[in-house]
C-alpha cells in the first residue's frame, strides 16, 4: 500500500455510534462480550444489534443457542422512530441466512455509516456448528461494498470459492487470495492468520493501490476468541481515526498482550481471551 488509508476523521470531542451486529455468549469470551469493552474503550458508543444468544461460545460441549431473527426487524424499526444516528455497522456472527438482508437494511437507513464486515463462518478449515451453507452463501453478499473485510483464511475460502489452502502461504500466493478477495468488491481487505512455522503470525492489509504486509510475534497456544477480539479492536482503530494498516497493527499486537495475559486465568484453554487487562491499550488511541 502506498498510502496508508484513514477511513473516519474522528473529531476528538466526539464518541462516534457504531451498531454491533453480533451474537451474545453469556460464557466464553467472543463476539458482543468482546465487541462491546473493546470499543468503548476506543471511544465509542456500542449499540448491540444480538443476531443469537448462546448459553456459551460453540467450542464448548453443551451450549444453547437461539437464533433472535424473528426480533430484529422491530428492533430496527425502534431505532428508526427514536432517529438512532450511526458512524458505522460492524457485523460478524449472524444467527440465519435471513439477517444478511437485516444488515443491508443498516445499510440503506444509514447510508454514510461505515461497513466494517468480519465474515464470521469458521475456522481451520472447518465451518462453526450453526452454520449452513445457505448462510455462508449469503455472507458473501455483505462484501460487495465493504469498507474493510476481515477475512480468516477459512471465511477467505468459503467467499471466493476456493479450496481451504491452509495456513501457510507464501507471498504470490497471499498476493493471489487478496486479489480474489477485492474482486468481491470490498474496498479495503485485513486476510488474517499466515503462518510460515516460523515463530511469526502475518497479516495482510489490501485494497486498489496495493498490500502491505504486518508481522506479529506468534504465541505457542492458540485461545478461543482472538478473531473477534482482533476484529473489535482494528474497528475501535479506525473509529479512533487510525489509518487501516496502523488499526490492523494495533489489533494484532493488542491480541497477542491479552493472549499473554490471558495465559494466567483459570480455564484459559476453554473459555476464551481474556483482554481485560490490556483495554488501556486501545483507551491511548484517544486520549
Amino acid at each position: 500500500m502506498t498510502n496508508d488509508v484513514t477511513l473516519f476523521d474522528r473529531d476528538p470531542l466526539y464518541i462516534p455510534r457504531v451498531a454491533a451486529v453480533h451474537d451474545m455468549c453469556g460464557y466464553g469470551k467472543c463476539s458482543l462480550t468482546a465487541a462491546i469493552p473493546i470499543l468503548s474503550a476506543a471511544g465509542c458508543d456500542v449499540c448491540p444489534v444480538p443476531t443469537a444468544l448462546f448459553s456459551a461460545h460453540t467450542m464448548y460441549k453443551d451450549f444453547t443457542f437461539h437464533d433472535t431473527t424473528d426480533i430484529l426487524n422491530d428492533y430496527l424499526d425502534a431505532w428508526q422512530k427514536e432517529g438512532v444516528e450511526l458512524d458505522g455497522v460492524y457485523s460478524g456472527f449472524l444467527g440465519s441466512a435471513e439477517q444478511v438482508a437485516l444488515i443491508q437494511r443498516l445499510y440503506r437507513e444509514y447510508p454514510t455509516a461505515l461497513r466494517l464486515v468480519d465474515p464470521v463462518m469458521g475456522d481451520a478449515g472447518k465451518m462453526y456448528p450453526t452454520y449452513t451453507q445457505e448462510l455462508c452463501d449469503a455472507m458473501g453478499a455483505l462484501a460487495d461494498g465493504a469498507d474493510v473485510l476481515m477475512p480468516n483464511l477459512t471465511e477467505a475460502s468459503i467467499l471466493t470459492g476456493r479450496e481451504y489452502p491452509g495456513q501457510n502461504l507464501d507471498d504470490e500466493q497471499v498476493a493471489d487470495w487478496l486479489d480474489a478477495l477485492l474482486k468481491l468488491g470490498a474496498k479495503n481487505v485485513v486476510l488474517k492468520g499466515i503462518d510460515r512455522n516460523d515463530g511469526k503470525l502475518r497479516n495482510y492489509v489490501a485494497n486498489a493501490e496495493g498490500h502491505q504486509e504486518l508481522v506479529h510475534e506468534k504465541l505457542p497456544y492458540m485461545i478461543h476468541g482472538t478473531g473477534d477480539a482482533f476484529a473489535s479492536a482494528l474497528c475501535g482503530a479506525v473509529m479512533a481515526g487510525r489509518g487501516i494498516a496502523d488499526a490492523a497493527h494495533i489489533a494484532g499486537e493488542f491480541v497477542r498482550h491479552a493472549m499473554e495475559s490471558t495465559r494466567n486465568q483459570p480455564h484459559f484453554e476453554e473459555r476464551g481471551v481474556s483482554f481485560e487487562l490490556n483495554l488501556g491499550e486501545l483507551t491511548t488511541l484517544v486520549r
